[in-house]
């Protein structure tokens, strides 16, 4: 059973498109869909991890941004 995803298509294609690629296809948005939830399913573990860490049950924009440095 394939994974349900949570990005709809269309924005991610107008993404790769404000990249500056003329045309997109099917496959290309769709491998970036799947890297982008991943990385974002991964940079909110490791923020969820920040605040825990700090003794909160809420996760700052301050968690996100160490999270995604933690993952540069």
């Amino acid at each position: 059973m394939p994974k349900e995803s949570i990005f709809p298509l269309t924005p991610i294609e107008r993404l790769i498109k404000k990249g500056g690629a003329e045309r997109v296809s099917a496959s290309a948005t769709r491998t970036l869909r799947e890297i982008l939830e991943d990385m974002a399913l991964n940079i909110a573990n490791i923020a969820r991890d920040l605040a825990e860490h700090a003794g909160r049950k809420t996760v700052t924009a301050e968690d996100i941004k160490l999270a995604y440095k933690q993952l540069r």
